[in-house]
């Protein structure tokens, strides 16, 4: 399914649409900067394994995390000062 939204003004039904397929456990595409990049469920293992089977990623290569802001961040990971 393709599911455009709007980047200025999003409508709120679409935004429902792709938060329930990542609780679902699907994979997302987004867009970035460069190129798309696909997400899925941080705490679906299931979810995150489906997403390094379709990058044809070894495990044992970390995958990007993306965070509504830098206060984030705290919630999944452990940064030091300097590096915050």
């Amino acid at each position: 399914m393709l599911l455009e939204i709007h980047p200025e003004h999003p409508e709120p039904r679409k935004i429902r649409r792709a938060v329930a397929a990542l609780e679902a456990g699907e994979i997302i595409a987004y867009p970035t900067d460069t190129v798309y990049g696909l997400g899925c469920d941080l705490l679906n293992k299931a979810a995150i394994e489906r997403l390094y089977q379709l990058k044809g990623m070894p495990k044992s290569q970390a995958l990007a995390l993306v965070c509504v802001d830098l206060g984030d961040i705290a919630r999944y990971a452990m940064v030091d000062n300097p590096v915050y």
